[in-house]
């Protein structure tokens, strides 16, 4: 008997999953309503449990840590001093709410939202594998940061990603968001099947899409049935022939300068051609013609004279060729395909935001609650299946998903919905009996509390120094770093890492070059991803090399340099420049031993190299890493 249960615990679920019980993430949330009308909506969810297990809410986080941490939540920095002294001298009963609105229409919102973005797309400045050669996306970039600080409805960009090209109405800004699916890494290696390149690419894209709008692990099926979920191997590759159409072009986008060299460089060739010039001159004139570079972004273009179809491939390799599949979707993982929909790219994205669908808003709004509260209410985000672990607040995941649609896929407004309510604003301190009852704070007794991501900590250290160059978009810029040249012996591609000159290497840590074999140090250092693949969690660590690199990094003493000489400049005694210094990197003042542990350090060994020194270790504090 019991060999017959686990048998059937593990048959595949494809085809013939229609008789299983069903899976709640794949029956569409109805709105629940929440238990107590006179409380914010996610607290009248959260606090009942919360007091069933015996756990007493936190008070409310002070002043100053409640700024900084919307600031971080939201656009990814620390508070000035200004910014902090302003609210907190606001009397108004909404001085809260005006903060959350100042920071959601600032324009350095979209460059804190969109990071977590290219992480999902796998955004990168090269190709990946050994070449590893650079490539120009940066465009597209740009075009989500844009897209976040308009507000662009999540349905909406949804359909930009995957098939802004075949919208009529799109344009250049269609075109340039289909972007999406060309960050696959590339593989122009020599010996490469160039084909088989192109599948690989395709699998991918397949692959990236269920994990980014359905929490789905398709890529399971690509050599079989799923061993969990309804997924069949038909399935996957039904799902890889919505972009077997799809060309790889490359769109050029030259500004008015770029194309008024570009047509002087091209009347020159006329010119020499219609006066008769010798040979030699003529190629030469045609060469640098056809070597101008103007900016440029990779985008896919439909064929339509190909059909949305692919060849199954037998235990998933390339070369075992079966049966013809023409491009469908799991029929467990959403609504009836409606017969209106083309079966293409468009058809798919209008499938995924169609408001009857279970899973597309449920994963959304579950990334966004973990990048606002640490952790995720569906603890495996990139799996919501029948293996993922059981949720601790289901009505709240579906009052977040339902919600999300009825405020029109805003992500603006979900976050200030999330950010507004008492569960999010309360202290992070925690006595040892609090800790013992919910060690992972499920039931939001506390706030959260977590390191700040490599991104965060490198914009930190900038703009705590006053070193950070405001400036939205544009090419990928190099920082200071060390040299790296002998870290990747085996790699061919160049990776010398020439720093940009000026405020270029002190951009926002979203505009680093990012290239997938060798990632900036800090970035590696601090757990962010290759982007050789989709990734939706990245891991956490606290390791001694983090501490070393912020220490000693290139970087980050030039950060630590410019603090030390920013608080010299400062007015005031000594004492009043440290406590100054103080607040720059943690948001708050020093208690009366934190700044003479200060002073007495200054004293002994005053000059601009301790300010520097004392800088170096204000940013490397618990706190100025903390979220």
């Amino acid at each position: 008997m019991l060999v017959l249960l686990v048998a059937a615990a593990l048959a595949p679920q494809g085809e013939g999953a229609a008789a299983r019980p069903t899976h709640w993430a794949y029956v569409a949330p109805t709105r629940p309503t929440p238990p107590s009308p006179a409380v914010h909506p996610i607290d009248a969810f959260l606090e009942p449990r919360l007091r069933a297990a015996g756990l007493t809410p936190a008070p409310e986080a002070d002043r100053a840590t409640l700024l900084r941490r919307l600031s971080f939540d939201l656009i990814g920095l620390p508070p000035t001093p200004a910014e902090l002294d302003a609210f907190l001298a606001d009397t108004r009963s909404d001085a809260f709410e005006r903060q959350v609105h100042r920071l959601l229409t600032s324009p350095h919102y979209g460059e804190h939202q969109a990071t977590a973005w290219l992480d999902l797309a796998r955004y990168a400045d090269t190709g990946g594998f050994n070449f590893d050669q650079p490539r120009s996306m940066w465009k597209w970039r740009d075009q989500v940061i844009d897209s976040f600080n308009l507000d662009v409805p999540f349905d909406r960009f949804t359909v930009l990603q995957l098939a802004g090209d075949l919208l009529p109405e799109a344009g250049e800004e269609g075109r340039i968001a289909s972007g999406f699916h060309r960050n696959t890494p590339f593989n122009d290696e020599g010996g490469v099947d160039a084909d088989e390149a192109r599948w690989e690419r395709l699998l991918d894209r397949a692959s990236t899409t269920a994990t980014v709008w359905l929490g789905a692990t398709l890529q399971c099926a690509q050599c079989h049935d799923h061993k969990y979920d309804p997924i069949s191997q038909r399935d996957f590759f039904a799902m890889v022939a919505f972009f077997e159409p799809a060309d790889e072009i490359t769109l050029e986008l030259p500004t008015a300068a770029q194309q008024q060299q570009r047509e002087a460089l091209r009347a020159r060739v006329r010119e020499l051609v219609a006066s008769a010039a010798p040979a030699k001159e003529v190629t030469a004139a045609e060469k640098k013609a056809a070597g101008f570079a103007v900016d440029s972004t990779l985008v896919l273009a439909e064929r339509p004279d190909v059909e949305a179809a692919t060849t199954l491939r037998l235990r998933g390799a390339y070369d075992a060729r079966g049966a013809r599949v023409s491009a469908g979707v799991p029929a467990a993982l959403g609504p009836p395909w409606p017969d209106h929909l083309p079966k293409n790219r468009l058809g798919l994205a209008r499938w995924l935001t169609d408001p009857k669908h279970p899973l597309v808003a449920r994963v959304h709004v579950n990334r966004l609650w973990a990048s606002v509260f640490g952790a995720p209410l569906v603890a495996s985000p990139e799996d919501f299946g029948t293996q993922c672990p059981p949720v601790d607040h289901p009505e709240l995941l579906d009052w977040l998903a339902t919600e999300f649609m009825r405020l029109g896929w805003s992500q603006k407004a979900l976050l200030r919905t999330l950010v507004t309510s008492q569960a999010w604003r309360r202290s992070a301190a925690v006595d040892d009996e609090a800790r013992e009852r919910d060690p992972r704070n499920r039931w939001y007794a506390r706030g959260p509390r977590f390191r700040l991501t490599a991104e965060q900590v490198r914009d930190s250290q900038l703009l705590t120094s006053g070193l950070l160059a405001p400036t939205l978009g544009g090419p990928p810029v190099f920082p200071l770093q060390a040299d790296t040249r002998g870290l990747v012996p085996t790699n061919k591609a160049d990776v010398r890492w020439k720093p940009s000159d000026g405020d270029g290497r002190h951009r926002r840590a979203i505009y680093t070059f990012w290239r997938r074999t060798q990632t900036f140090v800090q970035f590696g250092l601090f757990d962010a991803p290759s982007r050789e693949q989709c990734t939706v969690v990245r891991q956490r660590t606290n390791t001694p090399l983090q501490a070393l690199s912020a220490l000693n990094d290139p970087a980050s003493w030039a950060a630590a340099s410019a603090l030390g000489a920013r608080m010299r400049a400062a007015a005031g005694d000594d004492r009043s420049r440290l406590a100054f210094g103080f607040r720059l990197c943690t948001s708050r003042l020093p208690q009366p031993a934190e700044l003479d542990r200060l002073a007495r350090a200054l004293a002994a060994e005053p000059g601009p190299l301790q300010w520097a020194m004392l800088g170096n270790a204000m940013l490397n504090l618990d706190e100025a890493l903390t979220r």
